[in-house]
């Protein structure tokens, strides 16, 4: 399935939001998710579907000084 992910489109083999974080090996807990614009809480990851054309922004927050 073509996703476009933060700007770029990618041919991932997924089923819900909560795969997409998984094939990035994001740490879930540092990730925030917007799907067409729509900000989408963690809870809701697996029961988010992904469909063809779909725009979603992942943003990891890392720590460091």
């Amino acid at each position: 399935m073509r996703l476009q992910i933060n700007g770029e489109e990618h041919e991932l083999d997924v089923v819900t939001l909560k795969d997409v974080v998984k094939h990035f090996s994001l740490q879930e807990g540092l990730v925030v998710t917007e799907v067409d614009g729509i900000i989408v809480d963690r809870l809701h990851w697996i029961d988010t579907n992904v469909h063809d054309g779909m725009r979603i922004e992942l943003v990891h927050f890392v720590g460091g000084g």
